[in-house]
């Protein structure tokens, strides 16, 4: 499932590359920030993600999930931060939707 989930990220990340100068595009790793310090994302562009991400869950895996809550808001470790954690965050947001 994790790797079915990043290649989704990877999908919306090409999505917002097309948009943006190379200078300032995302990679397609782990690793990369995408909110922060050292991320390449202002407000707008996270909210791009966010819309494409949710929308192509809901394509692929027939899920809806909601990635901006109030939970999301509240960790005390952003899941946004990085490719990672937000592929972890959305491994954990399918599962509950699954077995909810």
């Amino acid at each position: 499932m994790r790797n079915q989930i990043l290649e989704i990220i990877y999908q919306a990340i090409d999505e917002i590359n097309t948009e943006r100068d190379v200078a300032d595009q995302l990679t397609k790793t782990e690793t990369t920030v995408i909110l922060g310090s050292d991320g390449k994302l202002d407000s707008l562009g996270l909210v791009n993600l966010i819309v494409s991400l949710e929308e192509a869950i809901n394509d692929t895996l027939d899920i809806e999930i909601t990635l901006a809550d109030e939970r999301a808001m509240s960790l005390e470790s952003s899941p946004f931060k990085t490719v990672a954690s937000l592929a972890d965050y959305i491994q954990v947001l399918v599962a509950e939707n699954k077995n909810g």
